[in-house]
């Protein structure tokens, strides 16, 4: 095949998993590295677990990390349709041909029948595989089970198609990550590619869309090993050329065990949801199990598209640490233009009342609260006390701060002097070294006296700078918050 064309084919049973979008992005990655094709396709031939909600979750997720298709479900393109389930009249047909070319047969088996069957190996203490049974029934067997009421399954024959292009029964291909895998396939048994109601298996279905779709490699995740043995005998049963595979290792939590919700987020979706930058979210899943060749972590998708080599893909399964994803996610809202910023923000701080502030007062606030921030999510914390006429002090603030005959003198200094101040940051900057000075001079630490100030301002001991911050409220409300907590003390 001349042309790259890679596809991503989740299945609408959930909300889009970051370890599908790792798979989303190596496939993509790999497209922009080549000059290739990247297609979105959805596999919703499960209609019980399939949901419109799920298809625009994947939709949403993918185009928020950047992962534009170039072909799929809403764009269209020259192998559509993109979505499985409208495609069930294509499956037919090519099923109809591998019977005809004697590599596939009915099965009229009952459930109960192959149910007896697996018991019995159980019983043998072996591997099941399916008797055939059904493999060299007669015209005459198949009416007489059809007159039943039977409806055949179509099973794949493994060892014609295996007879037929390969020596031995030992199937091996070239994994693009692996290396070489290899499989017996005696030990497969012949499995169904067509239900008896009618519809595809999901290793048939698979085959015949990347057959028709021209899809030149399949990358996808290591628990699909098995499926590709089945799947390189069908595309050589059908004469199709064999797509080049593969099989990524699995995202674990840190504890070695399967990512899972009880680790955190798991859906991409989630991660927007809690302030993860979806910049910052894709560049970290480039690096499970890639690493850039110049050591620079911090990167573009395009950047890493044109250092990316899918032969530099470790085989390993890769660990999900979230404290390095909430670095990089601290790094990238300090690299956000602060426009940009305060966009993101706005979300987080729906329980306030932005219109409070200016423009230029709401600018200087993101300004100096981003430092901190691991998530966009920790606005909503870090900024009470620029709303409202009065402020939550902290109960231990109150007791260990406010309340202390040294607090409620600078409180009492600080309204005096304070009512006759310019509040722009550049006086108050002056003022404010002049004031702790003065305290200085009493022998009293400058942080002892800037802690009244912020605590009775705040009701914190911890924050912004607190020039910032009385410039950002203002004379009047600066005042008012201070005389409120001299009051409060007897």
């Amino acid at each position: 095949m001349s042309e790259v064309r890679v596809r991503i084919a989740p299945s609408p049973s959930g909300n889009l998993h970051v370890g599908t979008a790792r798979t989303a992005l190596f496939n993509y990655l790999f497209a922009k590295k080549n000059n290739g094709k990247f297609v979105l396709r959805i596999e919703d031939t499960d209609a019980e677990r399939t949901s419109q909600e799920y298809i625009d979750n994947i939709f949403d997720s993918l185009k928020a990390l950047g992962l534009n298709w170039d072909e799929g479900p809403d764009v269209g393109g020259p192998y559509g349709p993109y979505t499985q389930s409208q495609r069930f009249d294509i499956y037919p047909k090519y099923a109809q041909k591998l019977l005809d070319s004697g590599f596939a047969y009915e099965c009229f088996c009952t459930p109960e029948e192959l149910e007896a069957e697996k018991e019995l190996a159980t019983q043998n203490k072996q591997a099941y595989v399916y008797s055939k049974k059904c493999e060299n029934l007669t015209e005459a067997e198949k009416e007489k089970l059809r007159a039943e009421g039977r409806k055949p399954a179509i099973r794949f024959n493994i060892a014609k198609a295996q007879k037929a292009f390969h020596e031995t029964s030992m199937l091996k291909f070239d994994d693009l990550v692996k290396g070489e895998l290899h499989m017996d396939t005696d030990l497969l048994g012949d499995f169904v590619i067509m239900k008896s109601n009618g519809t595809p298996t999901y290793n048939f279905a698979v085959v015949i869309d990347d057959m028709l779709m021209k899809i030149s490699h399949v990358i996808r995740g290591e628990d699909h090993i098995s499926n590709t043995f089945k799947q390189i005998l069908i595309f050589e049963a059908l004469g199709a050329e064999v797509p080049r595979f593969g099989h990524l290792g699995m995202i674990l939590a840190p504890d070695r065990s399967k990512l899972s919700k009880r680790h955190g987020a798991t859906a991409v979706s989630e991660f927007v949801e809690k302030g993860y930058l979806t910049d910052a979210l894709i560049n970290f899943v480039a690096l499970l199990g890639w690493s850039p060749s110049d050591g620079q972590e911090i990167k573009t998708v395009d950047e890493i598209a044109q250092d990316f080599r899918i032969n530099e893909i470790s085989s390993s399964n890769s660990i999900f640490e979230y404290d390095k994803l909430n670095w990089m996610n601290s790094h990238y809202i300090k690299m956000l233009p602060i426009e940009e910023l305060k966009e993101k923000l706005k979300p987080y701080l729906t329980k306030y009342n932005l219109n409070e502030l200016t423009d230029a007062q709401y600018t200087r606030m993101v300004e100096i609260t981003r430092e901190p921030l691991t998530l966009l999510s920790d606005i909503t914390d870090a900024v009470p006390y620029f709303f409202g006429e009065s402020v939550e002090v902290e109960p231990e603030v109150q007791s260990e701060v406010l309340d202390t005959e040294i607090s409620q003198n600078v409180l009492k200094e600080f309204v005096k002097q304070a009512k006759d101040w310019d509040f722009d940051e550049e006086n108050l900057h002056e003022k404010l070294e002049a004031f702790r000075g003065q305290f200085k001079e009493q022998g009293i630490k400058p942080k002892v006296t800037m802690w009244a100030i912020r605590a009775a301002v705040t009701g914190r001991t911890r924050g912004a700078d607190m020039t910032a911050i009385l410039a950002i409220l203002g004379k009047d409300k600066v005042l008012k918050r201070i005389e409120s907590a001299i009051k409060q003390t007897v």
